[in-house]
């Protein structure tokens, strides 16, 4: 597979334990893209070779693959803070869903799931998003409620009116196409806005960010009356 595939394309390794679901999996992100999805292009080969590879954005693991389970999936989130993992395993119970997504999994897939059922996981993921069962967001939230304040936020960033609206809209679980949207703006500018309060909050996911502003409300509490009135006026306008 080229290491240097179209602007529209998305690199994705993929590891399994299995030849034929390895082949499965690779066959699945090899079906030409949904409309207005990007093409994914699947990239195989051992864990240390893919984790390597600083062109990765996303990685398809397979829990079977390696015996070291939810260790292995907190090695390599420190090794590849950036890398977003979806994670394939046998049928799991609420508790492994949750520990997989706390230990760095964007998404889980059992061993059972349809082939539209992972690439409607890959698109959720790859559009800034968490692949899990909406009954099982409350259980998350309250689980990591109880990390303490100064492990999901160390200091008390200054943001911006725009980027206290991409916040408030990340923690209704938009996208980031959605949030585009809503705010009249690109997607990659929302990846950038993105960008900037994970840096300032010091959270390393979505996720930690979230609870960061639940923790510290004064996140949201800041003026921002001037960056809303021009998102709405901007919207209006394009009506």
């Amino acid at each position: 597979m080229s290491k240097n595939p179209k602007p529209d394309q998305i690199r994705i390794g993929v590891v399994a334990v299995e030849p034929i679901r390895l082949a499965g999996l690779k066959s699945i992100f090899d079906l030409p893209a949904e409309q207005g999805q990007p093409q994914l292009s699947p990239v195989v080969g051992p864990m240390s070779e893919l984790l390597a590879d600083q062109g990765l954005s996303y990685l398809v693991f397979d829990l079977l693959a390696s015996s070291g389970g939810l260790v292995a999936l907190e090695s390599i989130r420190r090794l590849r803070p950036n890398l977003r993992l979806i994670v394939i395993g046998p049928e799991a119970d609420d508790e492994l869903v949750l520990s997989s997504i706390i230990a760095g999994a964007r998404a889980y897939l059992d061993l059972t799931a349809d082939p539209e059922i992972v690439r409607q996981a890959v698109n959720v993921v790859t559009s800034g998003s968490i692949w899990a069962p909406r009954r099982l967001l409350s259980k998350l939230i309250d689980r990591l409620l109880n990390i303490p304040d100064t492990a999901l936020i160390s200091s008390d960033p200054q943001l911006t009116g725009r980027e206290q609206q991409v916040l408030e809209l990340i923690l209704l679980a938009r996208s980031n196409r959605e949030i585009a949207s809503a705010l009249g703006i690109e997607e990659r500018t929302v990846k950038a806005y993105v960008g900037r309060l994970l840096r300032k909050t010091g959270a390393d996911n979505r996720i930690k960010l979230s609870m960061s502003a639940l923790n510290n409300r004064s996140l949201l509490t800041r003026d921002n009356s001037a960056p809303q009135s021009k998102a709405r006026a901007g919207r209006k306008s394009t009506n």
